[in-house]
């Protein structure tokens, strides 16, 4: 409850419960909510990323890239990530969009 009824970021106060659309009133009691996809990138140190890489199967929702990656200034302009977040979207489980 204290995460859904938190803010997302600072300076915006607008609650996490309102962001993902699935509540129509601020809960007032724990509740369960269905997860029906989740995709998780995870931020390796390239030591444990070249390891990991070799010798591990990742899940169909795991996504793996060196955190420097993730932290570099100008990472979302980098062409090997935007072909990881874009294999990663939900766009990319269809043959075409309409």
């Amino acid at each position: 409850m204290p995460w859904l009824l938190s803010p997302v970021q600072d300076p915006d106060p607008t609650p996490r419960w309102r962001l993902i659309r699935m509540l129509k009133t601020e809960p007032f009691e724990p509740l369960t909510l269905p997860v029906r996809d989740i995709r998780v990138v995870f931020g390796l140190k390239s030591r444990h990323y070249d390891g990991f890489v070799r010798h591990q199967v990742a899940h169909p929702h795991e996504f793996f890239c060196p955190m420097e990656a993730l932290t570099a200034e100008d990472g979302h302009e980098d062409p090997e990530m935007q072909a990881l977040m874009s294999r990663a979207s939900a766009s990319a489980n269809f043959m075409r969009l309409p």
